[in-house]
């Protein structure tokens, strides 16, 4: 079944582009044409570089631009756009200088100009160059500089308005940046009125993490008439721009219902689970370090690219040459899928990526290439990457409603050995999502450290809740055809033999050894 996804945020004849895919799929497709907008934020936020390729977006479409500013000069402008490998050619920058008006007052009368003087000349300044040049795109850089010159709050809104309704008679679609302040100041007053004029309010702000990079979110507050996607989306600003990564939220309009089994390859394995896991479907896998947790995603994601389909593997704990080394140790070499494009292998940055980043880099996989079997390695690896370990549930939430809606097979390794009562308890418990969980474990039996495996959870389906014996070792991955009968509290990893007795053979069998090398 295909499934149906929300049609691309693509600019209508009402709206103008932002230059930001992100940000216009969070607008639906742009800023309303003809409209004043509000974009706010401490300086650093990236408010400059939304407004260029706001300019530069109109530009490239034949929408003639104007940048007028206030707080900046025009080499700063060239520089910010250089940095980014951009050209300001065919965009116009107008520099009103506050010393340049005032000595031009100065020179015309012969009393002293007060600020309200200063502040009708510099309107009128800006009139006349939007009448020479007739923009189709504005942006002012900042209104906050009108509100100094006004003096007071009733002045400062009625220049507002005035200008709205100019830009407005002209056409122009107007981008009004304006400095959030950290303590109250005049503009401040009339904020809530500010947002009342304009069609469409966003607010730009950063984070810095006590260690890692600064974390950029922005959030829309309104857009008029439009079913705009609320609440906050984490951005980033490179060169190139601003690159918004929009919450998931709900991204399929049909629910994958075909649940399409994903057989391992190794028959005790599926027969345990019940013929194999499901796409559409979460699975957990959850063990102390070195039981073989990452060994069973390898196993997974090479039988997912022999069966011909894609796969991703996300690392946040390990660099992606030690998981292709340690696969091939047990036969499970990827590289020929990987240089087939059927299989990706994607280290994190976890000291600077956040959810948002994260989540569209899972959306692009699945969306641009098909992905069908998605790994996470691991969810211990991810909560130490997020900041806000409060909101990490609902992100994951998100994450794994998009991926399950979109017939995805997901893969969670942890170390979480909570679940079954054993050791500390996580910071962050998202057990719930999971539809499986497998719970993998050491224990000690004749001096040899040995692992095994439990399916302790299976919504799809019948499944078998035996612990079998797994066997790691240079000739593959190996499940026992037997239960470990003659031990219990196995999962604790202190078993005791289920007689009483002393000796903890635990039941090992010689298990036949099968040609196709899948174990067995």
């Amino acid at each position: 079944m295909a499934i149906q996804q929300p049609p691309p945020a693509e600019p209508v004849d009402g709206q103008a582009s932002s230059g930001i895919h992100g940000l216009d799929e969070i607008l639906r497709g742009g800023f309303p044409r003809g409209e004043m907008h509000i974009v706010q934020g401490a300086p650093g936020t990236g408010k400059t570089t939304l407004a260029l390729q706001f300019l530069l977006a109109g530009e490239s479409v034949g929408e003639s631009g104007l940048y007028v500013t206030l707080a900046q000069t025009k080499r700063e402008l060239q520089a910010i756009a250089r940095s980014h490998g951009w050209s300001l050619e065919g965009v116009v920058l107008h520099e009103l200088s506050l010393d340049e008006i005032a000595e031009y007052l100065a020179a015309e009368q012969t009393v002293l100009h007060t600020a309200e003087v200063e502040l009708g000349e510099l309107t009128r300044r800006l009139r006349r160059v939007v009448e020479q040049s007739r923009p189709r795109r504005v942006v002012l850089d900042s209104i906050g500089v009108l509100g100094l010159l006004a003096g007071s709050a009733s002045r400062y809104h009625r220049k507002i308005v005035a200008l709205r309704q100019f830009l407005n008679r002209h056409g122009c679609t107007t981008l009004f940046l304006r400095e959030a302040s950290t303590e109250p100041g005049p503009e401040d007053a009339v904020s809530a009125e500010f947002h009342g004029l304009a069609s469409s309010v966003i607010h730009l702000e950063y984070r810095a993490p006590d260690y890692g990079e600064v974390r950029r979110r922005l959030r829309v507050s309104k857009v008029r008439g439009v079913p705009f996607q609320s609440g906050y989306h984490d951005f980033r600003i490179e060169t190139g721009g601003l690159s918004v990564y929009p919450r998931l939220g709900v991204r399929c309009s049909q629910e994958y219902d075909e649940f399409r089994q994903v057989p391992s390859g190794i028959r005790p394995l599926d027969d345990l689970l019940g013929g194999g896991l499901e796409q559409g479907t979460t699975c957990m896998l959850i063990g102390p370090a070195g039981s073989g947790k990452s060994t069973l995603c390898a196993v997974y994601a090479h039988a997912v690219a022999r069966a011909g389909e894609a796969g991703a593997i996300f690392l946040l704990e390990e660099r992606p040459e030690t998981f292709k080394a340690r696969s091939r140790g047990v036969t499970l070499d990827l590289q020929p899928h990987i240089d087939s494009g059927r299989l990706t292998i994607e280290q994190m940055k976890t000291f600077d990526i956040s959810p948002g980043e994260f989540a569209h880099r899972v959306r692009a996989a699945v969306e641009d290439r098909g992905v069908r079997l998605v790994v996470l390695d691991s969810l211990v690896g991810y909560i130490n990457a997020m900041a806000d370990t409060a909101m990490l549930p609902v992100q994951m939430y998100e994450l794994l409603n998009f991926l399950s809606r979109s017939g995805v097979l997901t893969l969670l390794v942890t170390s979480h050995e909570w679940l079954m009562g054993i050791g500390c308890r996580a910071p962050v418990d998202i057990s719930y999502l999971s539809d499986s969980i497998i719970v993998l474990q050491m224990f000690e039996a004749e001096s040899t450290v040995r692992r095994c495996l439990a399916a302790i959870k299976k919504r799809q389906g019948e499944h078998d809740t035996t612990i079998r014996e797994l066997f790691i070792s240079p000739e593959g991955v190996r499940v026992g055809e037997e239960p470990l009968w003659q031990l219990r509290s196995i999962l604790s990893g202190d078993p005791v033999p289920a007689d009483g007795g002393t000796r903890h053979d635990g039941g090992r069998r010689a298990a036949p050894r099968q040609e196709d090398g899948r174990g067995g």
